[in-house]
């Protein structure tokens, strides 16, 4: 069985594509966010919206990786595009906290874990992955 590319990219697109629009959904749509009785309803209200709209992108990202058809690299392309909006602007967000006092965790929500001597932020930990994971799939592309 010899190695097919564009197999392993479609995966790997795919995996990042869950990345963003299934385990959001399951991290957030929960008591530490979507339900956290300690936030405001207007923050809970952008959240759900927010992880909803996710969804779809996903949804219409894996219809794009995997539907047969012509443009095969392009719908790659786009399909890696969401994934890049949607981690590119956690990282905006993650770099412009002080601009509006934000923060990478909440007290009541899931806290940094140690691993390698490191205190992690686990957003920051599995949107740097699955941004590397990217990166592969585009390159590969």
């Amino acid at each position: 069985m010899g190695f097919d590319r564009l197999l392993l990219v479609r995966l790997l697109m795919s995996l990042v594509t869950l990345g963003y629009g299934v385990v959001t959904v399951k991290a957030d749509f929960n008591k530490t966010h979507a339900t956290n009785p300690l936030w405001t309803g207007h923050a809970r209200f952008h959240l759900v919206w927010q992880i909803t709209s996710y969804l779809g992108f996903a949804l219409l990202a894996l219809a794009l990786i995997w539907a047969p058809g012509p443009y095969v690299l392009e719908r790659l392309y786009l399909a890696g595009a969401f994934a890049g909006i949607v981690y590119g602007a956690f990282f905006i967000a993650l770099l412009t906290m002080p601009l509006y006092d934000g923060r990478a965790f909440d007290d009541n929500g899931y806290p940094p874990f140690r691993a390698i001597g490191l205190r992690l932020d686990a957003n920051v930990t599995v949107f740097s992955a699955l941004t590397v994971l990217l990166l592969a799939g585009i390159a590969l592309a």
